[in-house]
């Protein structure tokens, strides 16, 4: 007897705790494509260096992180938002 309420006090305690949990899908983020296309422009046209390059949250565009190297100045940390 003391083992079937210790299981029933197991189960209502897991499906509280999992009912309050978001699911997987709520952080799927859908992407038209990959952001190597963005990230290559982005440099070629700033002449800088790539920091990094990821898929906006909306899924339709880059934000794409550069280094860019000023003249005799500090390089400057430059972002930019590109479409897919």
């Amino acid at each position: 007897m003391a083992a079937n309420r210790m299981i029933a006090t197991m189960g209502a305690a897991l499906l509280t705790l999992f009912a309050g949990q978001s699911t997987a899908r709520d952080y799927l983020v859908l992407v038209a494509g990959d952001c190597g296309d963005a990230a290559t422009k982005v440099v070629r046209d700033t002449g800088g260096q790539l920091l990094s390059a990821q898929p906006s949250t909306d899924g339709r565009s880059c934000v794409v992180t550069v280094l860019v190297q000023g003249s005799g100045e500090r390089p400057r940390k430059v972002t930019v938002r590109v479409p897919m």
